[in-house]
């Protein structure tokens, strides 16, 4: 066996190993979903708690009106909860749109935190620790500035983790507001569908693990004052704040009935430029906690530690072989002598990509048609293949900031004003934000 066939047969035992785990996720978040339709994921308390709600904003004028009046419109009882907005250093008109919304609504806890280039402007964790510094409640929830939760997710979220004592966080699901604005925003959709909720859902379904996304969450004030706050060097503070939660004891419940809407990037700068600060935020988290991984004593958090290595080493060995063997094919540089026995592989691989993605787009209602499908194939040509590069780039960012001594400061994603015909049909939508009906 030549030393390409050896780099081809690497590439295609690796893509299938991680084709497999995503099968067996899929089916574990599959039947996470069914068990959760049986109870309807609530479990009602005799007394609800104090909840301090945190909305980070850094120019967010265009959609940060919007959430707010979606967090005025929760079920939970009015009293007890505060909303808590951090203005963070913004040149736009976010305060005045903010102001305007509390005289609007003069009788409730809404408070609005400006904060100028030297207390703030360093990105979201700081923003979050100002925020928290001003917060009562015993339970904190996060939401960012242009998320449109249901209003029964609060609820359902806070009963879940009141539940039981050792549950550190519960994380809801988010779902893409924006998803009929472009063909990018339709291969988002798909991919936070399909992976980011369902891959979530498996995990927790097996080993009770998950990370906590960056909004539509709730967390114990007592774990955040006990760790000290967000850590302010991480990009991806919600990957962070997950491993220091398991290292607590804590486990992090995954409720997928708790929906929260939001809008996604229109154009691909924008989302290369987002997808790189997340890739380079759990490359921060990685490095950090990577001595886990070989801690007998780290319990499940090794798990999840061997999982970001999968996807960050395996997955990106994998493709970058498998697109060089296949380029340098073409050229006539190389020449792989597996045969036919490779092609079928690669044949099979596309069609359990595609089954695989219609297989968890079942649970959602209007997802799984023949169009999700052609998105589906035409996604794995060209949307996956851009993963290869955002990390790529997230690795060299990441070590030239290191090298320069480079201060961490918002990196925030463009937002657009909306059209109706950009969202999901608004009828639909609002049928499902006010029954629950996104659930099939």
């Amino acid at each position: 066996m030549s030393w390409i066939d050896g780099l081809s047969l690497y590439a295609i035992c690796a893509i299938w190993s991680l084709m497999i785990l995503n099968v067996i996720l899929s089916i574990g978040g599959f039947l996470h979903y069914m068990r959760l339709e049986k109870t309807g994921g609530r479990v009602p308390l005799k007394e609800y708690p104090m909840v301090s709600i945190l909305v980070p904003a850094h120019n967010e004028s265009i959609v940060i009106s919007r959430t707010v009046r979606a967090l005025l419109g929760f079920d939970y009882p009015k009293e007890k909860y505060e909303i808590i907005v951090i203005n963070d250093n913004s040149t736009d008109d976010t305060e005045e749109k903010l102001q305007a919304i509390q005289r609007e609504f003069p009788d409730r806890r809404l408070m609005v935190v400006s904060t100028d280039n030297v207390v703030g402007g360093t990105g979201k964790s700081n923003a979050l620790n100002i925020g928290f510094s001003l917060s009562k409640g015993s339970v904190i929830a996060i939401y960012d500035a242009d998320n449109t939760p249901e209003p029964q997710a609060l609820t359902i979220l806070v009963e879940n983790l009141m539940a039981d004592p050792k549950r550190g966080a519960v994380i809801g699901k988010f779902r893409t507001r924006n998803r009929n604005a472009t063909i990018l925003t339709r291969f988002v959709n798909i991919e936070t569908l399909a992976y980011q909720c369902m891959n979530q859902a498996g995990r927790y379904f097996y080993f009770k693990l998950c990370t906590i996304p960056g909004t539509n969450y709730v967390i114990r004030r007592s774990i955040i004052e006990e760790i000290g706050g967000w850590d302010p060097k991480a990009l991806s503070e919600d990957t962070e704040i997950s491993f220091r939660l398991y290292r607590m004891g804590y486990y992090i419940q995954h409720m997928p009935l708790a929906v929260t809407w939001e809008q996604e990037p229109h154009l691909l700068p924008v989302w290369f430029r987002q997808r790189t600060r997340w890739a380079k935020g759990n490359l921060y988290v990685l490095v950090k906690n990577f001595k886990y991984a070989f801690d007998p004593h780290a319990g499940k958090m090794r798990l999840d530690v061997i999982y970001y290595l999968i996807v960050y080493i395996l997955m990106l060995s994998a493709l970058v072989i498998s697109d060089a063997v296949f380029f340098t094919g073409i050229l006539g540089f190389t020449h792989v002598t597996l045969g036919g026995f490779s092609t079928l592989l690669w044949v099979m691989a596309i069609l359990v990509f595609v089954v695989n993605i219609m297989l968890t787009l079942v649970t959602e209602k209007n997802e799984f048609t023949l169009e999700s499908a052609a998105l589906a194939l035409l996604m794995l040509f060209t949307y996956s293949k851009l993963w290869v590069f955002v990390v790529v780039k997230a690795l060299w960012m990441s070590v030239s900031d290191a090298v320069v001594g480079k201060q961490v400061v918002w990196d925030k994603t463009v937002r657009y004003e909306e059209k109706a015909s950009d969202e999901v049909d608004d009828a639909v939508l609002e049928e499902m934000i006010r029954t629950g009906l996104h659930k099939k």
